[in-house]
């Protein structure tokens, strides 16, 4: 990405895929791939520098838009500070009186989890339906013992993302190290 730079100020972004004109002068989009940094830069079109420190996880944090900036040698593309999610479900009257609920982190979560543990579930829920329809089938021991692990690593990891009393705290629990999560995981399939 480029930025025009006039009188130490930023003016305009730089469409790369087109000639660009700066005052009476006319220049090829060669400029932008064959000419070196100094050389763009002698006519005021700077190179930006990405600065994604204050940049975190769309999925936790709500960003501000980038900002530009010229420090007087460098064009920077950099973030505002990053507002949490909200954690937990809201309700709000709406301006035609109606109330909104909307779902926080930890409801979207936990509906996560829940999806997964009834996809797993699903693969032997034929197990469960022929022992209620053919008298003498009873599901394996290893289906109910598996289907038991299944539910009960959800509900523990329902528990853990109720627990979270901040966003970094949520975050935290999927991050993995050395090969493991504090959420946990669920059981492998028999």
């Amino acid at each position: 990405m480029f930025v025009l730079v006039e009188n130490n100020s930023i003016t305009k972004t730089v469409n790369t895929n087109k000639g660009i004109t700066i005052g009476e002068n006319q220049y090829p989009r060669a400029i932008f791939s064959l000419w070196s940094a100094a050389e763009r830069e002698a006519i005021g079109i700077y190179d930006v520098v990405f600065d994604n420190t204050n940049f975190k996880d769309t999925q936790y944090y709500i960003n501000t838009n980038p900002t530009l900036t010229f420090g007087g040698t460098t064009a920077t593309s950099s973030y505002g500070n990053a507002v949490a999610r909200e954690l937990d479900d809201t309700t709000e009257v709406d301006d035609n009186g109606d109330t909104v609920s909307t779902q926080g982190l930890k409801s979207k979560k936990k509906i996560e989890i829940k999806s997964q543990s009834n996809n797993l579930l699903t693969s032997t829920d034929w197990h469960v339906i022929k022992a209620t329809e053919v008298e003498s089938y009873s599901v394996p021991a290893e289906q109910t013992t598996y289907r038991a692990a299944v539910r009960t690593a959800s509900n523990d990891m329902e528990a853990l993302i109720d627990a979270c009393t901040s966003v970094d705290e949520l975050a935290a629990l999927y991050v993995y190290t050395n090969g493991s999560r504090p959420l946990g995981e669920f059981p492998e399939a028999v």
